[in-house]
């Protein structure tokens, strides 16, 4: 058995024991990094320690703390104020709304990760106030972001394109674009339909068991009998059958409560469009960007600090630099290159693009995007000249199936949404988001290979 097998195996026991116990798989990981970094790899300490990956922790520190105080302070249910009244009594535009706001704000240049920390503490809560489940808006979010992250002006955009540029391909940027875009609507769709059609079949089977004298609805409320099982803070409240709710609004059909928008709110605001224009205008990192504002709000008002650290997701960081740890110890020590020299030794450039897609997807579940982008890079160039396929269909179902995973609750994308979710949901939501990713793995790459390598597209 290769050393490089065997590293590989020692991640998949680690993540395995993490998910089916209440084992930290971050901590185990990080820990079988040193292990089998220095024994097995002949690494050294300092070597493995390098291999932490302070940019995503701070990234994860810097817009957990920020919003953290956003929904401390009440600026969250301001935001969810303003898009329930434009919104009305039309539940169906929550999703199209976040949707687009997190595709705009990616294709405008927008890390992916930035995007998502700014509409997913929003979306979520307006989603509990109108009982759609939070997995669904969530998914809707990671979705909107992927949908806008290829444009020419996104970190993963470029990327991309440097891909068409090696396969004399680079006027087909916008086509990357477009095929990303279409193809992340279609599966938020998808996504938001298969779940609010299964949190509606659980509620009915929690009805007919507790007896017919009891009507069920989902408004994402404190308190409950059950929970859905899926959407993480959509909760099953028990009220009487006379009475009626619509998301956010009184039975008696009322206008929604007002939320005043106070001066710190204000400031708030101000504080989230400042991260955009940071991170996005000056391309500051998006985790410095956000501890900077956090600063300044916690100076502005220091009875946010001990509730906003207190409520962070330490666990749930722990797990995704401890996971991000050991991947970049298995690059370090050569096996990830070992993995990319057997691909390109296929000889079949559309079974090559097939096996590349599944890669690049495992690969990105539980690592960076844009670093899983750097890496296949140097393989892809070649598959995409070959003149049987279409560069930018090969580029296109790469992309695809690197970015479709970032859901996964070891990437940045899954961990912010994690990290906007109710802390008693954090397991449940953890499971759920694993469950999709591991779906989104076992079929999205070879629905885009089929789509835009087989088939032409492009």
């Amino acid at each position: 058995m290769s050393l490089s097998l065997i590293a590989f195996l020692v991640l998949v026991a680690a993540f395995a024991v993490g998910s089916f116990t209440k084992i930290n798989a971050g901590l185990l990981a990080t820990i079988a990094a040193f292990g089998v970094g220095t024994l097995l790899a002949g690494m050294s300490v300092k070597d493995v320690i390098g291999q932490f990956p302070a940019g995503l922790f701070f990234i994860l520190v810097g817009a957990t703390l920020l919003f953290a105080i956003v929904r401390i302070n009440g600026t969250i249910d301001l935001l969810a104020y303003w898009a329930e009244r434009l919104a009305g009594n039309r539940k169906v535009l929550v999703p199209i709304l976040m949707f687009l706001l997190t595709a705009a704000l990616a294709s405008a240049g927008a890390f992916t990760p930035a995007a998502i920390a700014i509409v997913a503490p929003v979306g979520l809560a307006l989603g509990m106030r109108f009982g759609i489940s939070t997995l669904a808006m969530g998914l809707v979010i990671v979705q909107g972001a992927n949908a806008g992250a290829f444009s020419p002006v996104n970190p993963f955009g470029v990327l991309g394109n440097k891909m068409l540029d090696a396969a004399g391909a680079g006027d087909d940027s916008l086509k990357l674009y477009a095929y990303c875009f279409i193809f992340n609507a279609v599966l938020a769709v998808i996504a938001y339909v298969l779940v609010q059609a299964i949190m509606k079949r659980r509620a009915t089977k929690t009805a007919a068991r507790l007896g017919g004298d009891t009507a069920i609805h989902y408004d994402g409320g404190p308190a409950s009998p059950a929970t859905d099982g899926v959407g993480g803070s959509g909760t099953a409240v028990l009220t009487a059958p006379a009475r009626t709710s619509v998301a956010g609004q009184h039975a008696s059909g009322s206008a929604p409560v007002k939320v005043a928008a106070t001066p710190m709110r204000i400031l708030t605001l101000a504080g989230i469009a400042s991260l955009l224009v940071l991170t996005t205008v000056l391309g500051m990192d998006v985790g410095v960007a956000s501890l900077v504002i956090a600063g300044v709000l916690i100076i502005l008002d220091s009875n946010v600090q001990k509730p906003a650290l207190e409520s962070m997701p330490w666990s749930a960081i722990i797990l995704v630099t401890g996971i991000v740890t050991y991947v970049g110890m298995l690059e370090k020590m050569g096996a990830l290159k070992e993995l990319q020299e057997g691909i390109a030794g296929l000889g079949n450039s559309s079974l090559a693009a097939l096996i590349a897609s599944y890669v690049v997807a495992i690969v990105s579940a539980f690592a960076s995007t844009t670093g899983t982008l750097g890496v296949i890079s140097p393989v892809v160039a070649p598959i995409a000249m070959d003149p049987l396929l279409t560069p930018v269909g090969v580029v296109t179902a790469i992309a695809i199936s690197s970015s479709v995973v970032d859901v996964s609750p070891m990437s940045t994308s899954g961990a912010l949404l994690m990290a906007s979710a109710q802390p008693k949901d954090e397991r449940m939501f953890f499971r759920a988001l694993l469950l999709w990713a591991i779906a989104m793995i076992g079929v999205v790459p070879l629905l885009a290979w089929f789509l835009f390598v087989q088939l032409g597209i492009g």
